[in-house]
């Protein structure tokens, strides 16, 4: 599936279209058509209850409606073990599967202060 970037990865401005590549039911690459550049994301919905609101600057850019089905993906720093790995819940990946485009929409820390840039998805997973 390829998407148009409308609000750009932070640091990754000059990428304009990517291409989102589904691994499994938990994991995605997001990946550069315009150089080499590649992101690991995870379902954030397999981890935890996750919920933000689309603030509208968002919504118009990428013609966000009601009706609109969204995918919702947060970037993975991977370490190993799995476990060490990290998520950005505070810079969500949308994805408007109705007319392709993506964005990385950046969450004001002070409305979910319950997100953090950096977390462990070792503080998600049951202990055995």
């Amino acid at each position: 599936m390829i998407f148009s970037v409308k609000s750009p990865i932070l640091g990754f401005e000059h990428i304009k279209t990517m291409e989102l590549v589904e691994l499994d039911k938990f994991f995605v690459k997001l990946q550069s058509k315009d150089d080499s550049t590649s992101f690991t994301m995870i379902n954030p919905f397999a981890l935890r209850n996750y919920d933000f609101e689309i603030p509208t600057y968002y919504q118009e850019l990428m013609d966000i409606k009601d009706s609109s089905e969204l995918r919702v993906y947060n970037i993975l720093v991977v370490a190993i073990p799995l476990e060490k790995s990290s998520v950005n819940f505070l810079a969500p990946i949308v994805c408007n599967m109705d007319n392709m485009t993506l964005s990385q929409v950046v969450l004001d820390a002070d409305t979910y202060p319950e997100y953090s840039q950096v977390e462990a998805i070792e503080k998600f997973l049951q202990k055995q």
